[in-house]
């Protein structure tokens, strides 16, 4: 998907190229909603699967992902978390995870490209709230670090016909992180996650305009400690990006919006507040640089992607810095 030199000239985006930008637009810059679920929050983030530098391979090559992202929402009603209700929810997060895979030279049904990865993150977490105890409401403060849960993805599949891209991604995130119920922090979140994802890709090469949305379904397992089940989600995140040739490289200029809709409310023993349904809209631009070299190419990616309108989960702002190195 990274263009050469070669393949790129300063003609404005064509016709096609322009009305896939508008309809992409409309999409993302809608309102949406986003699940809640246990502690307001979930393994599916916003910005995870939505660029170039997150999208399967199409060539045969080895690659490594290392990643930072950083968030802070607060949330001032209450959310279900390991040490029961809390309220007046001010946290941040900041997490740095490394990601590598491999995209295979053979094809698989009818020409798909197979890719497999995986990513590992460690994070530091830092919350504070108003905890409910058989002796009243008590402020707390948690400040917990530790390995998150790894992202497996047995399945990265890719149809790539002209400037169009077909894409099947499978995520799967097991429950490796750190967790104890009655902390009020926690790094991980105690429960498997199984993401089924498809995505289109349109990349005019020619004119240096790309665009993409992808869907997914995440379906969530009970988490045994709180008999707290987060219900299933259907999420989406898009892209339009404009590619403008600077230095050896190319300057990638975008805009990314994500739409997240809880189809099952939360569940089980511990779900006191119900369903806990929630929502959200998300909008943010994106910053990239792309060097092919030779065979090998390095990408960097920063976006900010901030939420508003939000009900029932945490409100802030994602932070991403994405580099991509493909050998």
């Amino acid at each position: 998907m990274i263009p050469k030199p070669s393949e790129f000239n300063r003609r404005a985006p064509s016709r096609w190229s322009l009305l896939a930008g508008l309809m992409l637009l409309a999409l993302v810059a809608a309102p949406r909603t986003i699940i809640a679920g246990e502690g307001g929050v979930s393994h599916v983030i916003p910005g995870s699967m939505a660029t170039l530098s997150d999208l399967p391979g199409t060539s045969p090559a080895w690659f490594l992902k290392p990643m930072v992202l950083h968030y802070s929402g607060t949330f001032s009603a209450q959310l279900p978390t390991a040490v029961g209700l809390a309220g007046d929810v001010d946290a941040t997060t900041n997490t740095v995870a490394l990601a590598g895979g491999r995209t295979f030279e053979t094809t698989v049904l009818g020409g798909a490209h197979y890719t497999f990865a995986m990513a590992l993150p460690y994070t530091w977490v830092d919350i504070t709230a108003n905890v409910q105890t058989p002796l009243g409401t008590v402020r707390r403060h948690s400040e917990v670090s530790g390995l998150g849960d790894l992202t497996v993805l047995p399945v990265m599949l890719a149809w790539k016909t002209g400037d169009w891209q077909i894409d099947a991604i499978l995520p799967i995130y097991a429950p490796t992180g750190s967790y104890e119920k009655g902390r009020l922090g926690n790094t991980g979140l105690n429960y498997w996650t199984f993401d089924p994802t498809i995505g289109a890709v349109y990349s005019n090469k020619a004119a240096g305009f790309n665009a993409m949305l992808h869907t997914g379904y995440a379906m969530n397992t009970e988490n045994s400690a709180t008999q707290y089940q987060s219900g299933s989600l259907l999420h989406f995140d898009g892209v339009i990006q404009q590619f403008l040739p600077v230095g050896p490289g190319f300057l990638t200029l975008g805009a990314e919006g994500f739409y997240f809709y809880q189809v099952t409310g939360d569940s089980g023993a511990g779900a006191s507040l119900g369903d806990f349904k929630g929502m959200t809209a998300g909008l943010g631009p994106v910053l990239g640089y792309i060097l092919p070299l030779g065979q090998q190419a390095l990408s960097v990616e920063l976006k900010w992607l901030a939420e508003v309108d939000t009900k029932k989960r945490l409100e802030g702002d994602y932070l991403w810095l994405k580099v991509v190195y493909k050998f």
